[in-house]
């Protein structure tokens, strides 16, 4: 009797380091290049080499610096994520609930990991990232939600008409996803609020993104938030229902 072949190996992760630093750069390929299933193809200096590094090396995942003296990581990460084939991006930060993470994650970041992260997190991000699993965590999407409600009234109720024509184009049951995923919730725990099968929510989740051209699900919950779907306490704004 013939022996099965074994299933075909995943294909390592292709990842482009992007930080003017020197010394940090060099410590990312050091504890990221002994890591299974990540595989460094380059590393840049600066934001305007992304283009033409990604054009060239074709990564998965950039791992991208936010401040470098040339053009900065959130100008990139803009530019890059216009494109069709864009790689995901995870910025790199020294900060919690920043402006400029808020920016970077506007502009289709997958996530960001703080600088002094533990090595062991900063390949789980990369490898979660990869696989289409954003690396903020509820706790810090709640920080970045709230900084996004800052800045003077006429901002704020410009930005929440916008978001709620946006939220219009969406079916009941999709908003219904859309505000489970803005609380944080993952897609277990939303099949089990709404009686779903996961399968039918990861189905309804990549509908959402489709129809509002978001990147990931935690542009969702910022346009949540935006369109004040979510009260103080986290319920649902009946009032919008």
């Amino acid at each position: 009797m013939n022996t099965p072949a074994p299933p075909p190996a995943s294909a390592p992760v292709r990842l482009l380091i992007v930080d003017d630093d020197p010394l940090v750069r060099a410590g990312l390929t050091l504890m990221l290049g002994g890591a299974e299933g990540i595989d460094i193809v380059g590393e840049g200096a600066d934001g305007g080499e992304v283009a033409g590094l990604v054009e060239r090396l074709r990564p998965d995942v950039v791992l991208m610096d936010i401040r470098m003296p040339g053009m900065d990581g959130l100008t990139a990460t803009e530019q890059l994520r216009r494109r069709p084939d864009a790689p995901e991006v995870v910025v790199l930060t020294t900060f919690h609930a920043d402006e400029q993470v808020l920016r970077a994650i506007r502009a289709g970041a997958a996530g960001f990991v703080l600088k002094d992260t533990p090595p062991a997190q900063i390949v789980d991000s990369v490898r979660r990232v990869a696989a289409g699993d954003p690396v903020l965590s509820p706790a810090v999407t709640r920080q970045l939600m709230t900084r996004a409600a800052g800045g003077a009234p006429d901002d704020r109720t410009s930005r929440t008409e916008r978001a709620r024509t946006r939220f219009a184009e969406l079916a009941e049951r999709e908003r219904e996803v859309a505000v489970a995923v803005g609380r944080g919730h993952s897609n277990a725990e939303i099949a089990g609020h709404l009686y779903l099968s996961v399968a039918t929510v990861k189905t309804q989740v990549s509908r959402i993104l489709a129809k509002l051209d978001l990147n990931n699900r935690v542009q969702i919950a910022l346009l949540v938030h935006d369109a004040g779907l979510l009260d103080a306490d986290g319920e649902q704004d009946r009032g919008l229902r």
